[in-house]
């Protein structure tokens, strides 16, 4: 997407004998203009790959891969019956990922100790990984956000002789291996490539592949966003609020019609969870970060981002495997998520712009 990838997908599509991609040739060279992407980040929705699914779609192609500009993220997107296509999400493609290295690895290693072997997402996504791991007998661990904290991880593990087959985060972010301690969008496309090759000898799509994840491990819907706000006394307020909601110190219990079980406070380093009411992972009053966990199975985030004028929230719903009713999950989430934006950002209270898909 006008950056660095090309030549790299290139050689590694060789290196791997995958026949060779088609490029997007209005995109190909670097330019720091980005002049046929509103935004240059396919991590922020679908209008980013309009060329490339034209280009897809006078070629056939069914696949598409999509680096940004500097190549450490991925996004994927699938040709739909009726022909549509499906972009899928960070934490879609983290689950695809994840079934897929763990397949491979039991393949190559049928005799390995699972205890030995780990994956590792940040603490704003998706459970999938967890989910799997509890079934299939290896290890998930949660860290902060951002790779500095999963990769170290890594890292950690690999000197005590442990396996690392993967890490990622909702941010369209992927390490697969440990060949590079980082987020890496060409290796991710390369492994890719070969999940979509392996699925079609199969005769599967990447999303019937996705339907067969959650019906082994359970179904795990996400929605995540965030508003900008500009005003650092605003966002101040707006956290404060939550920790005083029902009196000094008193986290709020419900949201709406919603139970609340448990709460976290990365700032403060409280959380309901543990017996000393200390958080486990390390905490920073530097910004802010507060985890709610549902009675009904949902678990929502909300915090700032370090880099930008944002207030993110990440939510998602996981059901059990076997569980068949997705769309009254997906309903049940759906209201959750407006009554926490409501009620605990106040999105007209606090002039907070929403993301412009």
């Amino acid at each position: 997407m006008h950056g660095v990838s090309y030549l790299y997908m290139i050689d590694a599509f060789k290196a791997c004998s995958l026949p060779p991609f088609i490029p997007v040739q209005e995109q190909i060279e670097p330019d720091p203009e980005f002049p046929t992407v509103k935004f240059p980040n396919p991590e922020e929705g679908k209008s980013a790959l309009d060329l490339s699914i034209k280009t897809a779609n006078e070629n056939g192609s069914t696949i598409i891969l999509a680096n940004d500009p500097d190549a450490d993220r991925l996004a994927v997107a699938e040709k739909q019956p009726g022909d549509e296509w499906k972009v899928f999400t960070g934490n879609e493609t983290g689950g695809l990922f994840g079934w897929w290295l763990w397949h491979r690895y039991r393949a190559r290693n049928p005799n390995a100790d699972a205890a030995n072997v780990y994956m590792i997402a940040s603490t704003v996504s998706s459970k999938i990984l967890k989910s799997i791991a509890q079934k299939e007998g290896f290890n998930f661990v949660e860290t902060l956000t951002g790779f500095k904290w999963m990769a170290n991880k890594g890292h950690e593990l690999m000197l005590e002789g442990k396996t690392v087959l993967f890490a990622f985060e909702e941010a369209i972010g992927f390490m697969c291996g440990t060949l590079v301690l980082d987020k890496d969008g060409v290796n991710a496309a390369v492994k890719f490539a070969e999940l979509a090759a392996y699925l079609q000898t199969k005769g599967l799509t990447v999303n019937q592949q996705l339907n067969k994840i959650y019906d082994e491990y359970g179904y795990h819907v996400s929605r995540n966003s965030y508003y900008i706000c500009y005003s650092q006394p605003t966002i101040t307020a707006m956290f404060d609020r939550i920790r005083n909601y029902d009196g000094s110190n008193m986290y709020p219990k419900t949201c709406g019609l919603f139970a609340i079980t448990d709460i976290r406070d990365l700032t403060t380093g409280y959380d309901s969870s543990t017996p000393d009411k200390k958080a486990i992972l390390p905490t920073s009053s530097s910004c802010q970060m507060i985890t709610f966990n549902f009675e009904n199975g949902c678990v929502a985030t909300l915090r700032t981002s370090g880099t930008e004028p944002k207030v993110k929230y990440y939510t998602e719903m996981c059901g059990k495997p076997g569980q068949t009713d997705w769309v009254a999950l997906d309903a049940e989430l759906e209201q959750l998520v407006a009554c926490m934006v409501d009620e605990f950002m106040q999105p007209l209270k606090n002039n907070l712009v929403p993301r412009r898909d």
